[in-house]
């Protein structure tokens, strides 16, 4: 093989198989004439699911004790809450 790797490796790769070695797609890519497809791969801005997960592992806002206390006083005195406008995200108005 040109690429030189074994044939059962080229044909694991062929498969889709995870296990074969990074190495060896590299070198396939390179008597392909295709190297440039594997900076693509590992791309991480070209990556959508990739993106996506880490947006859902974003840290989210804490809402601070205050903020908690104010609703519940808003919720347990209607008058009150006329009074004092409270965004659910913590801004007062």
């Amino acid at each position: 093989m040109r690429a030189g790797t074994s044939a059962s490796s080229i044909a694991r790769l062929e498969k889709g198989d995870p296990g074969v070695a990074i190495g060896t797609l590299a070198d396939v890519l390179v008597v392909l004439g295709l190297l440039e497809r594997l900076a693509d791969l590992i791309d991480v801005r070209k990556d959508d699911l990739g993106l996506a997960l880490s947006n859902v592992r974003l840290p989210q806002r804490g809402k601070s004790f205050a903020t908690r206390i104010r609703k519940q006083k808003a919720k347990s005195d209607p008058t009150r809450a006329l009074d004092d406008v409270v965004d659910p995200d913590g801004a007062s108005f």
